[in-house]
């Protein structure tokens, strides 16, 4: 197996996770603070925890929430600088602890040096290849991400908007990390990872890629772009659906798609929670949590965790500014000032990643319908040499079940 079908990660916000001020209203709230130092504390807990890797949201000089990077070769003062950076890096590899960065390359803020810069200079500049911009209009307008008017989107089709991301992918692979997480990969031509990644891999062959893909056919992206694996939306989607509405037949029908993308060699990246979707217990209400975790942990892929879920965290995405706010909390100074009511949910996320570590085949699992209900769902997990566990999901008494090929419990919840 490869590094990466090893991993479980920890994924963090950590403009919101250190509490910095993600929408600085003055100079001293974007003057240097050293906050990455805050994640030190927990990386202990992600480890206790049962994760292994440390999938971090945006780092890099931005104007508020890091999504509108003006610099991707600088840490966001906000955050601290290099130095910071690299003991970070230092400490998660003393506990084998790999990282993934967000690397937000669709689109750049408007702040940026290079656009600002484009606009200037004028159309025929170096620095306006890198953008589409309508010089015909006055002032002169750029497509923006998604009518976002601040994030104004990259050039795809200019060969030097490639070289931009492979200069930046090669820079932070050398400080330590082990892959990105390609930020709105679904709204970028697959073709543009080909040529990126053919300018990266030579160097850094392990390095694993994996693109937010939120709706479009996944196996056909993943084969035109050259990416590792996709962000399993589908199967998020159907998790927490047919929990809340009490339909086990969406979930079926969803992890027979899933059973062929990992037919096709597809193992997608899965997930309850992100910093973009509102907080799986209020989504579902915490008795059914239970269920969606184990989802998560018995089918096919390479599972994350969004910081705080693990202590069953509630919290609501809205289409406003500031709607993600509810999602993306700071943590205290360490994990012995949590709430003990967390604990519960907690240990159940470590029996059930121990179940995975104990059964590290399940990364290529395939599911097989036994008994469906609208309420009830009995499924049975094969591995590729054969190896079977069976679970069961009960909404009605809101109780679980895993058992192995001979029938003996692994894991039983209340209600079972």
């Amino acid at each position: 197996m490869r590094w990466f079908e090893h991993a479980i990660w920890w994924q963090v916000y950590p403009l919101g996770f250190t509490g910095a001020p993600v929408r600085p209203s003055s100079e001293e709230e974007r003057a240097l603070t050293h906050r990455l130092g805050h994640l030190h504390n927990w990386l202990d807990y992600a480890q206790r925890l049962g994760t292994n890797g440390l999938l971090l949201g945006p780092v890099f000089s931005s104007s508020t929430h890091g999504y509108d990077t003006t610099d991707h070769f600088s840490i966001d003062p906000r955050l601290g600088d290099e130095a910071d950076f690299d003991k970070l890096i230092a400490a998660c590899r003393e506990r084998g602890i790999v990282v993934l960065l967000d690397g937000v390359f669709n689109h750049v803020g408007d702040q940026h040096p290079l656009y600002r810069a484009a606009l200037a200079n004028g159309p025929d500049s170096d620095e306006a290849k890198l953008f589409r911009i309508d010089w015909d209009q006055n002032p002169p307008r750029a497509a923006v991400f998604e009518g976002h008017g601040s994030l104004v989107s990259l050039n795809h089709d200019e060969p030097a908007g490639a070289d931009l991301v492979a200069d930046v992918m090669r820079h932070w692979l050398r400080r330590g990390i082990h892959g990105w997480r390609l930020d709105a990969a679904y709204a970028i031509k697959p073709e543009f990872w080909q040529d990126v990644l053919a300018k990266v891999r030579p160097e850094f062959g392990e390095a694993w890629f994996v693109g937010e893909m939120i709706h479009g056919d996944y196996a056909d992206y993943v084969r035109r772009s050259g990416l590792d694996s996709i962000t399993q939306y589908e199967l998020w989607k159907a998790t927490w659906s047919s929990l809340k509405d009490t339909n086990l037949f969406e979930l079926d029908w969803t992890l027979q798609r899933h059973n062929g993308w990992l037919d096709g060699g597809l193992v997608p990246q899965t997930f309850v929670g992100n910093h973009d979707v509102t907080r799986i217990a209020s989504l579902v209400g915490h008795e059914r949590v239970t269920a969606a975790l184990t989802v998560l942990f018995t089918v096919g892929g390479i599972p994350s965790l969004y910081y705080g879920d693990e202590q069953g965290f509630t919290g609501t995405k809205f289409e406003r500014l500031g709607g993600d706010d509810e999602v993306r909390p700071t943590f205290p100074e360490n994990p012995d000032l949590l709430s003990p009511l967390g604990e519960p949910i907690f240990r159940l996320h470590q029996d059930l990643i121990g179940l995975r570590r104990r059964n590290p085949w399940l990364v290529h699992a395939r599911t097989e319908k036994l008994e469906l209900r609208n309420e009830f769902y009995r499924y049975a997990v094969h591995g590729p040499a054969g190896e079977r566990l069976e679970v069961t999901l009960d909404l009605a008494g809101n109780g679980i079940r895993i058992q192995d090929g001979n029938g003996e419990p692994l894991l039983v919840s209340p209600g079972s």
